[in-house]
């Protein structure tokens, strides 16, 4: 504070009311209009501005106004991305719905296939990220980072979040085989990515118990331990709604109410236990889906599955519009361009190592009418989005590392981010045209995969 300046007061009660009313009002506002402009562009078929891109450009642009402008902070306050009101209120809707919304025949009979890209892919992605960052780091071509934290940055950088190019493979009707391997590695990777980045992320902070066997057992802990308690959760609620007969007894209001709750207390069962509400809530929505829906009233079916789709479609939508609101927002540290350049090629490098190694594996005891053609193995491949949960990752690296590595870790994400979700969303449609995908489904099938929830 400049010598014989006043000092700055508090803001009052009021000011802080009203403050408060501007930011929600502007958080509405774009909402309102990033549907809108979602239904036009949709209407008209401009795949190359898909519903993603024009959100998060929405967040960008009013970031950016509001940031050259003498906006208030305690306006500003509003529209930062806090990792726990995303962890906590946006990802569990969004999450329960990728897995409520699974149709079992595509989903199962594919399911071979998406455990081995989602697991086996995402763990081979990380690895290779996490190993080419930091070799570059040791010959100097890029930041210099401890290898756990190299580990840590190629974990939360393997989240994909292809909601982009899944509204867009819908509207083209892709094959809906390639569609359920395209849907089904995106719901269990970003379980995979937070299990792995949180196991290296206790590593770092418990150096003695660096082994490899040691790691490998945590994470299976943390992975099925996750499972397990969405899984139980999933029968409670199918045994309680099955002989509770409150359909019987037209309760229809306290049913839905209970089914609401159920995912809920699943993710925070799990997060209590310190392991993954993300993985606890997804196996919730699988089994609910199976199990529990059908001993539901048909009026609950109806008000539930409407419900998690609403829910789904405005978090989604919010997170992209927050995540450009505060990218445009906040200060990034831009001092490495070289690392930010070079884990854009090794994302690259280690997408692929993943999709066609696990292509090989897959087609390996595969019959010959069902293998993974050339040309799905290079869609899947470009399918890579980064999204929303590898920012909030990234968000939380901050606080994780010191020295500014988390802060070189998050420049590093946002890049990534734009480019995937502006460059490589906006021309999906020219890549199935020339990879001709595009056409070999149709609508019908996608639809009834219930797949709506990966759109915004």
């Amino acid at each position: 504070m400049a010598a014989g300046a006043p000092p700055r007061s508090a803001p009052t009660v009021e000011e802080q009311e009203e403050a408060a009313g501007v930011g929600i009002l502007l958080q509405i506002s774009m909402l309102v209009l990033a549907f809108v402009l979602g239904h036009l562009l949709r209407r008209r078929r401009v795949y190359y501005l898909p519903e993603a891109s024009a959100s998060l450009l929405i967040g960008l642009m009013v970031g950016g106004l509001a940031s050259i402008s003498n906006t208030r902070k305690s306006t500003r306050r509003w529209f930062n991305f806090r990792e726990e009101l995303f962890f906590l209120l946006l990802l569990p809707p969004i999450i329960f719905q990728s897995g409520f919304s699974l149709a079992p025949k595509p989903f199962f009979s594919n399911f071979g296939a998406i455990i081995t890209f989602a697991i086996v892919g995402t763990f081979i992605a990380s690895i290779v990220t996490g190993v080419l960052v930091y070799l570059g780091g040791l010959i100097h071509l890029v930041y210099r980072m401890p290898l756990i934290e190299s580990m840590m940055f190629g974990a939360l950088v393997s989240a994909t979040d292809p909601v982009t190019v899944l509204s867009i493979f819908q509207e083209l009707g892709t094959d809906v085989n390639l569609y359920a391997l395209v849907f089904g590695e995106s719901v269990l990777n970003d379980a995979m990515a937070i299990s792995l980045y949180r196991t290296m992320a206790s590593l770092r902070t418990n150096p003695s118990s660096q082994n490899i066997f040691v790691v490998i057992l945590r994470f299976l802990e943390n992975f099925f331990g996750s499972m397990s308690i969405g899984v139980g959760a999933g029968f409670i609620s199918a045994l309680l709604f099955k002989y509770s007969t409150l359909g019987v007894e037209n309760l229809y209001n306290l049913e839905s109410c209970l089914f609401v709750l159920f995912p809920y207390f699943s993710y925070m069962l799990a997060e209590g236990f310190g392991l993954s509400g993300i993985v606890s809530i997804l196996f919730t929505g699988i089994v609910m889906k199976r199990y529990t829906s059908p001993n539901l009233s048909e009026d609950s079916q109806r008000f539930t599955a409407s419900l998690f789709h609403l829910l789904s479609s405005l978090a989604e939508t919010f997170v992209f519009i927050y995540m450009g609101f505060d990218i445009a927002m906040e200060r990034q540290s831009w001092s490495h361009i070289g690392f930010i350049f070079f884990s854009i090629i090794f994302i690259l490098v280690a997408r692929a190592a993943n999709v066609f190694s696990c292509a090989f594996l897959v087609n390996l005891v595969r019959p010959s009418h069902r293998k993974i053609s050339r040309q799905y193995q290079q869609a899947l491949w470009y399918s890579g989005l980064r999204g929303a949960m590898a920012f909030a990752l990234a968000l939380q690296s901050v606080h994780d590392l010191p020295e500014g590595h988390g802060q070189a870790i998050l420049s590093a994400t946002i890049s990534i981010i734009v480019l995937t979700v502006l460059l490589i969303g906006g021309s999906t449609s020219t890549m199935l045209e020339f990879l001709h995908v595009a056409g070999d489904g149709n609508n019908g099938q996608h639809r009834s995969l219930e797949a709506r929830s990966g759109e915004l």
